[in-house]
């Protein structure tokens, strides 16, 4: 059924377009990204536009709208999908977990080794598994399209030290989103959890609010957190950086089966773009990292294992309090283990 609060949302929508026009005949698809153009997230639109636009010979077009002209929050973009107001949207796991919380499996740290592995699980039945999930958990309303990356991979970076152990970490005031998963897992570290918008981030590092948070290196240039005092940066890669791409299943099938492959297609290329955008920003990132006097350490194994066992009461947490959580670890973990395996396999082939 679909839930409460999206019930909500959808009947505040429909009251505030009440008195609004009909949409235009023409196949425009309207895409959202509460971002900025020196994002991954604009990377991806750009190559699905050009493609969708392209391979349909222009037939269906796309109109891209970068910021918060549509919508500002992820409840409040979803909803826009489910009336119809919005066609394409894309969130972080934080984004869209109020409606759908199981999708924070992607944020529970230390469970894939590398961008490979992730790719590969990210490519497979996994994502197609999440979609029938959010189908039915939003009355076939939301499609989840494809899930891509924004910025690599959730370092530590913080105002005050080298973050080396776990015990770092004690008492330090951690920047998380609104999401119950990162407040957990901070808290599980010892240190202090403290939800953030993410455009007021910049001065709350400065003036002391938070002392640290845990993004990619290519999020911590773009938003010049150095000038606002980020001089530590540990490379623990704690969770990959998912990317969810969500589209009005209403509008998807209103498609012809031939607009929707070019669709899917399109989509297909937005994830390579987003998976390969962040590898090429970073080079660039970690130098002026360095550059503007900033430290960057990189965990032993050893320390690395540390993080890893001292993290394990979160699975716990995931499993008892998040609405299908035992379903989906499952379903993650099965999926993790197959990938490693298959690129393992892979590398031991191109290794004769």
């Amino acid at each position: 059924m679909i839930s409460k609060t999206l019930k909500a949302l959808l009947l505040a929508s429909a009251l505030a377009g009440a008195a609004g026009g009909a949409f235009a005949q023409d196949i425009v698809l309207r895409a959202t990204a509460n971002s900025n153009e020196s994002d991954e997230d604009y990377d991806g639109l750009v190559v699905f536009k050009n493609y969708v636009e392209n391979a349909s010979n222009g037939q269906i077009g796309v109109e891209l709208f970068i910021g918060t002209q549509l919508c500002a929050k992820g409840d409040e973009c979803l909803a826009g999908l489910a009336d119809g107001s919005i066609d394409i949207y894309i969130s972080t796991s934080g984004g869209a977990a109020g409606l759908f919380p199981y999708i924070q499996v992607l944020d529970l740290p230390y469970l894939m080794s590398d961008d490979r592995v992730a790719e590969t699980v990210l490519e497979g039945d996994f994502t197609r598994k999440l979609r029938d999930m959010v189908l039915e958990d939003s009355d076939s309303k939301i499609r989840l399209m494809t899930i891509g990356n924004t910025g690599g991979w959730r370092n530590y970076a913080n105002t005050r030290k080298r973050i080396a152990a776990p015990a770092d970490l004690a008492g330090m005031k951690m920047r998380t989103v609104p999401a119950d998963l990162p407040q957990t897992l901070a808290t599980t570290l010892g240190a202090a959890p403290t939800p953030i918008p993410w455009p007021e981030l910049f001065t709350s590092l400065q003036t002391g609010v938070v002392e640290g948070t845990a993004n990619g290196i290519t999020d911590i240039m773009s938003m010049k957190f150095t000038d606002a005092g980020v001089k530590y940066l540990t490379l623990d890669g704690h969770s990959y950086m998912g990317a969810f791409w969500w589209m009005g299943n209403d509008r998807f099938n209103s498609l012809t089966d031939t607009q929707k492959q070019v669709v899917l297609d399109g989509f297909a290329a937005l994830q390579q773009a987003t998976f390969a955008s962040p590898k090429r920003k970073e080079i660039q990132a970690y130098a002026d990292f360095r550059a503007a006097g900033g430290e960057i350490y990189v965990p032993s194994a050893e320390e690395k294992a540390a993080f890893k066992a001292a993290v394990d009461p979160v699975f716990d947490w995931f499993r008892n309090n998040v609405a299908r959580g035992p379903e989906v670890l499952d379903l993650f973990n099965a999926a993790v283990a197959e990938a490693q395996a298959k690129v393992d396999a892979d590398r031991a082939a191109d290794l004769k």
